[in-house]
């Protein structure tokens, strides 16, 4: 066999393998199909809505569908299961807050899921003040006359949350310890029922954050009582905090980050990382989150290192208060 026929040989083995090295590489990037965001709350709440918006900016930012599914139910721990038990390969996220990750220790006895171990964190989306709010009806219009109210009545009072575990709980948990009032809980299955039900006047009050509730609160449909922030909220200026109040140290807010589960490759948590920053960057996402009330992380702010402090710093300061005031649930 001479040189050029050696060649010839050659040539007509390594040209199928080309072809096939076309489809393989193509397949190997990264996003090539829809990816989920899984919201382990129910629709219509402040973290679907907030999903919602970040799932429409990843998509402009890697080129391929970001879709929201809401799995409901026991304070988040029913959708974060279902992102723990998914193939780590980059298609299931999960949106996670710090009652998910942080209040959940406090509240339930045995969580199906690890929240320092199980999750390797993409970034900090941002956070949003907590703000407690009364029925239109209810005849208090700041947090001293809140308490005054409460001490005479707390017996036919009650409040409700978007579910046990859920910041609105975990919020009016917080807010009662600090103010030595008890009140009977009730859990909902999502913001959005118990909204509804304190509009209509069936509940008294609820904790929960900004988001949602600002609207409601313009359209006179119920009340801003206080805000449980270190600062007043620019959107409701008028509205007195805590400290201001006569309750130094109250500082709610509920945080909201995206996950995936642990073992996904790094390449791809790279690239869910630089998407999720350059969407963060947008100003018209940021604009929009203003509006609500949401301050968008930005720099070493929004970087999973600072995901993983907010989780330690909570599961070591305010899980042992949490656990001061509730039962462990099974």
């Amino acid at each position: 066999m001479n040189g050029t026929t050696t060649l010839k040989s050659l040539v007509a083995i390594a040209f199928p393998c080309l072809l096939l090295a076309g489809p393989v590489g193509a397949q190997a990037r990264y996003p090539d199909k829809p990816v989920t965001i899984v919201v382990p709350f129910a629709a219509g709440g402040p973290s679907d809505a907030l999903a919602r918006a970040v799932a429409q900016q990843m998509t402009k930012s890697l080129g391929q569908q970001f879709i929201v599914e809401n799995v409901g139910g026991a304070g988040g721990t029913i959708g974060l299961n279902k992102v723990v038990k998914a193939a780590p390969d980059g298609y299931t996220l999960g949106f996670g807050t710090n009652g998910t990750h942080v209040a959940n220790v406090a509240l339930y006895k045995k969580l199906p899921y690890d929240p320092q171990k199980d999750f390797v964190p993409i970034g900090l989306i941002g956070s949003a003040p907590l703000v407690l709010l009364a029925r239109s009806s209810l005849p208090v219009s700041n947090l001293k006359e809140f308490v005054d109210y409460v001490r005479v009545n707390r017996a036919k009072m009650s409040y409700r949350s978007a579910g046990t575990g859920s910041i609105s709980h975990a919020g009016c948990v917080m807010l009662l310890s600090a103010l030595k009032a008890d009140v009977i809980h009730a859990p909902y299955r999502g913001v959005g029922p118990a909204m509804n039900d304190l509009m209509g006047g069936q509940i008294d009050f609820m904790c929960d954050q900004t988001t949602t509730a600002l609207p409601q609160i313009a359209g006179g449909k119920i009340k801003a009582v206080a805000a449980l922030s270190a600062q007043r909220v620019p959107q409701l200026p008028g509205v007195a905090t805590a400290a201001e109040s006569g309750y130094a140290g109250i500082d709610l807010r509920s945080w909201n980050a995206l996950f995936v589960p642990k073992g996904t490759p790094a390449t791809i948590v790279t690239t869910l990382q630089d998407g999720l920053a350059n969407a963060l960057r947008n100003q018209d996402f940021a604009t929009q989150m203003q509006k609500v009330g949401v301050e968008v992380a930005s720099g070493k702010g929004a970087a999973p290192g600072a995901v993983t402090d907010l989780i330690s710093h909570g599961i070591a300061t305010e899980v042992p208060e949490l656990k001061t005031r509730v039962e462990y649930l099974d």
